[in-house]
């Protein structure tokens, strides 16, 4: 039943690999028991790909490209698309942007933003949310959620600052160990040559001033050096050219970083809440 719900749904990637697959592999006048032999997985999980019953893993598009590919790296760049495909509809244009940006300035609350969300933080939060999605759509969304993460490692290295609202340190999502996981992770990034998080103190508005009442906020400097601005709210998507109006944004953000703990600060701050430091 679900096989056939995936024949109907199936994406124009997953159409596009289903074919790639059967054409390569019968050039190569191999079986799909056999292919599968080569790529680890069964010759029933071949037939899934070919029929778009089972649409291809990550794991198994890394192993087709090695076993069927010859070096085109068709299967290869399937894996960004397919997993675009898997996004939100409001989030797929974002996230290509996101993926090549030079600079990203980014401010999240009341939740960790999702760049830098564990596996878990982020299978508990998706699980928790509304509205209610079945566990296969929970773990597309987790999976793609963590695959954003190449961006850290990315050549030559992307920017990334973060302003983090300390409620969303304080606010555990899961269980105990689930954010003690979270924050541990969000120390490691801070210690990343090209990342910085700082932390915006709950008592920030004590001084007089508060620039991150109007929500979380991206900024992020394009491979042509322009600035766009992204925002999310109630799942959805605005995207922000104009040079105007990206211009008070990257003020208010400026704003929200200058009332925010400097980065070694925050840093202990984290590794504090995260039990790492007396």
């Amino acid at each position: 039943m679900a096989g056939q719900e995936n024949k109907e749904k199936a994406t124009p990637t997953a159409q596009l690999v289903a074919h790639m697959t059967r054409t390569l592999r019968k050039q190569k006048g191999l079986t799909q028991e056999q292919l599968g032999e080569m790529c680890g997985f069964s010759g029933a999980a071949i037939s899934g790909v070919e029929t778009c019953a089972q649409p291809a893993s990550d794991q198994m598009l890394v192993k087709l490209e090695e076993a069927i590919g010859d070096g085109m790296g068709f299967f290869q760049e399937s894996r960004l698309y397919l997993r675009i495909e898997k996004y939100p509809v409001q989030f797929k244009e974002y996230v290509l942007l996101e993926r090549a940006a030079l600079n990203l300035h980014l401010f999240a609350t009341p939740v960790v933003h999702g760049l830098f969300q564990t596996e878990e933080y982020a299978r508990a939060l998706i699980a928790g949310g509304f509205p209610i999605l079945t566990e296969e759509r929970v773990e597309e969304l987790v999976d793609a959620r963590v695959a954003r993460r190449e961006v850290f490692d990315r050549e030559p290295p992307t920017l990334i600052e973060l302003v983090l609202d300390e409620a969303a340190l304080l606010r555990p999502i899961g269980d105990q160990a689930v954010m003690r996981g979270q924050l541990r992770f969000l120390a490691e990034c801070a210690r990343r040559r090209n990342v910085t998080i700082q932390v915006l103190p709950l008592d920030c508005a004590l001084h007089g001033e508060y620039a991150g009442n109007q929500g979380q906020l991206n900024v992020l400097e394009t491979q042509e050096h322009e600035h766009l601005v992204y925002l999310e709210p109630q799942d959805e998507s605005l995207l922000i050219s104009d040079p105007a109006k990206v211009s008070t944004y990257m003020q208010r953000y400026a704003r929200i970083r200058g009332q925010a703990l400097a980065p070694r600060e925050s840093l202990g701050l984290i590794e504090r809440l995260a039990g790492d430091q007396q």
